[in-house]
């Protein structure tokens, strides 16, 4: 899905396996993200629940194996991640996450593997919106 849209600058909010942990083992956007590193896209990161420093014991050594560069990959809040990316790809259903849909920039596009989207109060008219697997 990311590649039909042409972009190369690709966010992804939501790295750990479920909203409310920094648990990075066996998250499948880990997966992803060295995926599309590996195809040439530019990808930036943020999640709510992890913040590097913190990371501790197998979480961290996991981490540092799979993606060793992932400090530079790290935005600091979901306004950076949108400023510096076209296609947002939502990890899981971290509550602050909503917010992309009221900061997208025009042209955003918003892939939602979680969904986040089905929330009531979001309107989704004015977004490039898709939601998957769930």
């Amino acid at each position: 899905m990311v590649r039909e849209y042409g972009r190369k600058r690709i966010g992804v909010l939501g790295l750990s396996f479920k909203a409310d942990t920094d648990d990075l083992r066996e998250s499948p956007m880990v997966s992803l993200i060295e995926q599309l590193i590996g195809k040439g896209y530019e990808v930036k990161i943020y999640d709510t629940n992890v913040t590097l420093p913190r990371l501790m014991g197998a979480n961290k050594e996991f981490i540092e194996r799979e993606v060793p560069h992932i400090a530079k990959l790290m935005c600091l809040s979901v306004k950076e991640l949108l400023e510096k990316t076209d296609v947002v790809v939502v990890g899981n259903r971290g509550k602050e996450y909503e917010s992309i849909f009221r900061e997208h920039r025009n042209g955003h596009r918003i892939i939602d593997l979680s969904g986040i989207g089905e929330a009531k109060d979001l309107n989704l008219d004015e977004v490039k919106y898709e939601g998957i697997c769930w």
